[in-house]
């Protein structure tokens, strides 16, 4: 038996048309934290909060729409107690150093603005030339220096930890965790929140703001968005009941 089919077998189990969902049970307690885009005093805030024995995991989206995106990467990546993944903000950052004519538009429509501001980088605008674009590129990688870049740009996409996997966006329901699309999981999946999981399996995600942190289905929800509400969200697995917390 593989080791995706054993997954299944163990917590797994058929009831009728749907799937009893066990506790989610990783491996190793974890704590799993939501979007923090560029909220420094909230991230400090909430990993003062997790247990001692949890192994800590942030959802992506470190950077964009708020002020402190170049403060959060460099206290992030200086942490190697943190597990770290990729978010579709950091996936649009770095097509954005690729090739900022192409890619750029999208990046500062979303919060790429902040993040230059936040990097000493003026006069962004919405809209720029070609040639404008290129220049705040080059800035943006001196800025950064080849060090940081490189962290972001290693950041895995996924977790898996016992009947939990951890991802930024979501993924596709259909499909076994390690056969997962990279852009599923950075961007979402038209069935993720339509379907539930049919093999047992709780994603824990960031990616879609919800009023509050929550599980459901198979699905664990943390994004709360908190750079427009103030409200960073976390979930502690250990085995029993999900449990959440908040930094405000």
């Amino acid at each position: 038996m593989n080791v995706w089919a054993s997954l299944v077998q163990k917590f797994g189990a058929w009831t009728g048309q749907g799937v009893t969902f066990a506790d989610p049970a990783p491996e190793t307690p974890l704590c799993v934290i939501g979007d923090v885009h560029g909220c420094l005093p909230l991230l400090h805030h909430m990993l003062q909060q997790v247990p001692r024995d949890h192994r800590i995991i942030l959802a992506g989206d470190y950077i964009d729409r708020g002020e402190q995106s170049a403060e959060v990467l460099r206290c992030l990546s200086t942490r190697p107690d943190l597990t770290c993944l990729m978010g579709n903000h950091e996936d649009m950052l770095l097509r954005f150093l690729q090739d900022p004519v192409g890619e750029g538009g999208l990046w500062i429509r979303n919060g790429g603005l902040q993040t230059l501001a936040s990097f000493g980088i003026r006069g962004a605008r919405a809209q720029m030339s070609a040639e404008d674009l290129r220049a705040c590129r080059d800035r943006l990688q001196e800025a950064m220096g080849e060090t940081l870049i490189a962290w972001v740009a290693q950041l895995p996409t996924s977790v898996l930890s016992g009947n939990v996997l951890v991802v930024h966006a979501g993924a596709d329901p259909r499909v076994a965790p390690d056969a997962q699309a990279e852009e599923t999981l950075l961007w979402g999946h038209p069935d993720f929140c339509r379907l539930a999981r049919r093999d047992g399996l709780w994603v824990v995600h960031g990616h879609t703001i919800v009023r509050a942190a929550c599980a459901q289905q198979g699905r664990i929800a943390v994004d709360t968005g908190a750079y427009a509400t103030g409200i960073l969200s976390a979930v502690c697995l250990d085995g029993g009941a999900p449990r959440f917390l908040t930094a405000s």
